[in-house]
């Protein structure tokens, strides 16, 4: 008996095997479809708010470099002296500067932990609202050009893509000239 039931089984997954090879495919494996990918690095890279975007991310991470150059010369100030004034220097006053000194290098290692996670964090907001500002020209030149699937070109597992499916340049200029259009008037305030 449980042999019948094997064998209606394989017969089952047999024939439901050879229906799926020879049935007729869906509209859109029959080449209705109409796919495209999008480079997203480069919609950063190459779009007018992208740009702006990395041009304030870089005068950030160069202001922390900076700040952090400062300290680091404060420290390496304060170890000078310390080396100097070994010889010369009461035992107090050594354990002064070195007290100093540990509180200095412990303020520049939170300093630059600190100095990281607000540059990842302002990075991650960054491209979030790039990305929120993005996202309604895409799908507006995914309706417009008849797209049934955008992929992310390299983040979507994608392994090869025809470059004629490539629409990246598109959505730079779309972006581009939705971001140059004046934001909507406010209306005026109300006074009380």
């Amino acid at each position: 008996m449980k042999e019948g039931i094997v064998n209606v089984l394989r017969g089952a997954l047999a024939a439901a095997v050879i229906w799926a090879v020879v049935a007729p495919a869906p509209a859109a494996a029959q080449g209705t479809a109409k796919i495209a990918v999008i480079d997203v690095r480069r919609l950063v890279t190459d779009s007018l708010a992208g740009k702006e975007a990395l041009a304030r991310l870089r005068k950030l991470q160069e202001d922390k470099i900076a700040e952090a150059k400062s300290k680091q010369d404060e420290i390496d100030q304060l170890r000078k002296r310390l080396n100097e004034g070994r010889l010369s220097l009461a035992d107090d006053k050594i354990a002064e500067l070195e007290k100093q000194l540990e509180e200095k290098v412990t303020g520049f290692r939170r300093f630059q932990e600190d100095a990281e996670k607000d540059f990842n964090k302002t990075q991650e907001q960054t491209f979030a609202e790039i990305e929120r500002r993005m996202a309604p020209v895409i799908e507006k030149a995914g309706r417009e050009g008849g797209y049934t699937l955008i992929f992310n070109k390299f983040q979507s597992g994608l392994v090869y893509a025809d470059e004629a499916t490539d629409i990246t340049d598109q959505i730079v200029q779309r972006f581009n000239a939705v971001a140059a259009e004046p934001a909507p008037a406010q209306p005026p305030a109300k006074q009380n």
